[in-house]
């Protein structure tokens, strides 16, 4: 009796150590995934656009230099590989610097050619085309959702936000200070991220008038990417501010929430670096964050007294999973990082640039999830 026990109690151990084991390996974690072989090695990537698990456009510049500007690249994913896009009759050199779309026949990509001038790019779900840009307005980023497209970019030094109306782009009203990022939800309700004389500031276009709130007081600090969950929930990321010090000192991350009342700042798992970019979930909640050249405290006594931080930060709705970019053979940590959330599934992209070997930089593509998406109950906040 005592040995079927002793069985019995064997099996059972091991079957709890495999289901263990396999849980682990299945884990979800960001994955490298190889650019086309045709880009050449000193290139980047800006940002991406995804619209489902076989659809997805990323762009940046290819054959970059220290002298040459190199030259408008465009990558699509197809659901099995990226590929690069041809771009007929565009021979400028120059980068994209921008892409968002409402739908996958109205793909925006701002750039700017090696001359400085603007260059706007379309896709009508077949080809990529030169679009007339607005006219004297240098362009930096294009936001779009809820139907409606916008454009942020300068006219004679002085900010400009600019709407899609129908065939042509319609001047908006500006927030004070600066805007580096949109979150369009409708036509009446946009909120900006950027930065005001007093601090990092967040803005709300109502269709009417736009309502800023400064969001940290700190001297400069700024937010340059905003996500607008409800009326009740907005969170927007960016850096804290420091006030002299010596060059290159690093800066801490700034996040921050809105509850429907007031901001307030939320401790992130990283003691400096930039908050690049927000994500949402499935559900349209906060789902990840991405801190570019993230760092932490060493213990007391280490030496040096940094190390790596967290590149992501998966949200589970009350509390932060730190996760790490993979190592990739002969390249360093990414200095980019981009988010593209795959819609109706918890897989995202990240695409950036990565240090390369001496000195130069290579182009970089990370993805968590499975392909094509991982099921969107799965919360990565609660699966590491």
């Amino acid at each position: 009796m005592a040995r079927r026990l002793l069985v019995a109690a064997l099996a059972v151990a091991m079957t709890l150590v495999a289901v263990m084991s396999s849980a682990a390996a299945e884990a979800p974690s960001w994955q490298h995934v190889p650019v086309p072989a045709e880009v050449r090695p000193q290139a980047g990537l800006n940002e991406a656009v995804a619209f489902g698990p076989d659809r997805a456009w990323a762009v940046g510049a290819d054959a970059v230099g220290r002298q040459a500007p190199g030259f408008p690249l465009v990558l699509r994913w197809d659901g099995t590989a990226w590929k690069r896009q041809s771009l007929p009759g565009i021979r400028w050199q120059g980068e994209l610097l921008s892409i968002a779309a409402t739908s996958p026949t109205a793909v925006w990509a701002v750039g700017r050619d090696s001359a400085g001038g603007t260059r706007l790019l379309r896709h009508d779900g077949k080809a990529w085309t030169e679009s007339p840009p607005p006219g004297g307005v240098a362009l930096t980023r294009v936001a779009a959702g809820g139907g409606e497209t916008w454009l942020i970019g300068s006219r004679a030094g002085a900010q400009v936000l600019l709407r899609r109306d129908g065939s042509g782009w319609q001047d908006m009203p500006v927030p004070p200070g600066y805007v580096y990022g949109l979150h369009v939800k409708a036509a009446d309700d946009v909120w900006a991220a950027g930065a005001a004389d007093s601090g990092a500031a967040v803005s709300h276009w109502n269709g009417q008038a736009w309502e800023q709130k400064i969001v940290d007081g700190f001297p400069r600090s700024g937010v340059s990417s905003v996500l607008a969950v409800s009326p009740t929930e907005v969170w927007a990321g960016g850096t804290a501010g420091f006030v002299g010090g010596p060059p290159g000192r690093p800066i801490p991350p700034l996040l921050v929430r809105f509850d429907g009342q007031a901001w307030n700042r939320v401790t992130v798992p990283a003691d400096f670096g930039s908050i690049t970019s927000l994500a949402p979930d499935s559900s349209g909640g906060l789902g990840w964050v991405s801190v570019a050249r993230s760092l932490k405290w060493a213990p007391p006594g280490s030496n040096p007294p940094l190390i790596p931080g967290p590149d992501f930060l998966a949200w589970n709705g009350q509390s932060f999973a730190e996760h790490s970019e993979p190592v990739v053979a002969g390249e360093g940590d990414s200095s980019t990082l981009r988010l593209a959330p795959v819609p109706g599934s918890e897989t995202v992209w990240s695409v950036g640039r990565a240090a390369g070997p001496e000195g130069t930089f290579a182009p970089r593509i990370l993805r968590f999830g499975n392909n094509p998406g991982n099921s969107p109950g799965n919360n990565p906040g609660i699966n590491k």
